[in-house]
């Protein structure tokens, strides 16, 4: 009995010598790249009784709240939004864009945290998506990072030109051209 409990004791103030790194060793990577070019279109809708971007959380109070600001630094937006293959509302679904974006700017520049993951849900790349992890201005055109993927664009990198094609200030409904250039094996 004395036994197991210096074992009991031994064992639970033993100390762990844990590490971050296990170590890296060089693997073999494909020769070819892939390079895909993408054009399509997201639809983000604040408003009406079907929206695909809703406010999970706000500020109790900041400045660009009290002035109507549609997004006042610290709000944060769950959004499923569609995409299309043209930017009018009768276009074809091709798959669905599925994240967060936050407001991030304190100031008049309106800017937002981007992180979404764009799946194609028709067509050659049915069942695959990219990800998308970005800052991103509220300006007419900007550039955004694509750090990821699954299926055919596994391991993914590249980046999108994205041009606001409709928006409305009132109620922060938007249409946003992508054209996306991905890397992939």
């Amino acid at each position: 009995m004395i036994f197991a409990w210096l074992l009991v004791i031994l064992t639970a103030t033993s100390p762990v010598k844990g590490k971050y790194h296990s170590g890296s060793h060089k693997i073999d990577v494909p020769t070819t790249i892939t390079e895909t070019h993408l054009h399509f279109f997201l639809h983000d809708t604040l408003s009406g009784d079907n929206p695909s971007a809703v406010l999970v959380a706000k500020p109790n109070r900041t400045a660009a709240q009290e002035n109507n600001n549609i997004l006042p630094f610290g709000a944060l937006f769950a959004f499923d939004d569609p995409l299309t293959e043209g930017p009018g509302p009768n276009s074809k679904v091709i798959g669905n864009a599925r994240g967060l974006y936050a407001s991030i700017s304190r100031g008049a520049d309106l800017t937002l945290m981007f992180n979404g993951d764009l799946e194609f849900t028709s067509g050659e790349f049915n069942g695959s998506s990219i990800v998308v992890v970005c800052r991103d201005p509220l300006v007419l055109v900007k550039e955004m990072a694509v750090v990821g993927g699954r299926g055919k664009f596994k391991m993914a990198k590249g980046f999108v030109l994205n041009k606001g094609v409709y928006f409305n200030a009132t109620n922060g409904d938007a249409i946003l051209e992508w054209h996306v250039t991905v890397f992939h094996p």
